[in-house]
């Protein structure tokens, strides 16, 4: 079994490639956030953070926090040169008014249709969905980084079983054995983690899955 920090770090890393020059990110809370620590220098990705404000940095040395500088999830981060901060108004403008190029959550389901379930579970004490239904609808590009599945149980699957976030808005789907695309023919296989196989993946998902007749090994 893969260590838990390396499978983050592993999922985190892939999505950090997909970014391109220019581009504004939205990263949720949890896993989605260690993806900053992660974008190559040479590429210029403006990072939003949901609570208001923009160019979100990487994480903080430790003992270098600013505890009046923390992201959506109340993390310490740090802001690049030329950043800013703002309300919830203008926040949420940004993402409603479709200026986030791509934002990435985590999600305790996904299904062949690119439906979205990432609600935290009824009754427990933690906090509701946040900004997540604005984001998977305003954003250009959705998405999803989580594990593969939960206590051995598939979470990419034929059809969710817990309310959804959003209907048919999820792009791409990010775990620590692979990278799926979501298309209008059902979920495509694109890239495989190393040390996996294609029936591995096949095994740990419920859903049925395409298998792309380019499929490389992830690039990390």
């Amino acid at each position: 079994m893969i260590d838990k920090n390396l499978v983050r770090e592993i999922i985190a890393k892939r999505v950090a490639k997909e970014f391109k020059d220019g581009d504004v990110v939205n990263l949720g809370i949890g896993l989605p956030t260690e993806v900053a620590n992660y974008i190559d220098k040479d590429v210029e990705v403006i990072l939003q953070s949901e609570n208001g404000f923009i160019g979100l940095g990487p994480a903080p040395e430790e003992g270098k926090e600013d505890k009046d500088l923390v992201n959506a999830g109340g993390k310490y981060v740090t802001m690049m040169p030329g950043g800013a901060c703002f309300d919830s108004a203008m926040s949420f403008a940004i993402i409603r008014g479709g200026h986030v190029d791509a934002t990435v959550l985590g999600a305790l389901q996904v299904d062949e249709e690119g439906n979205l379930a990432n609600w935290m579970i009824p009754g427990k004490m933690v906090p509701g969905m946040g900004g997540a239904m604005d984001l998977v609808v305003g954003a250009k590009k959705v998405i999803v980084a989580m594990e593969h599945t939960a206590k051995g149980a598939p979470k990419i699957l034929k059809r969710c079983t817990l309310p959804l976030t959003a209907a048919k808005e999820v792009n791409l789907i990010v775990t620590e054995m692979g990278v799926i695309e979501v298309t209008d023919k059902g979920l495509v296989l694109k890239e495989i983690a190393p040390n996996t196989t294609v029936e591995e993946v096949i095994a740990a998902t419920e859903a049925n899955l395409i298998i792309s007749e380019d499929l490389k090994v992830m690039e990390l």
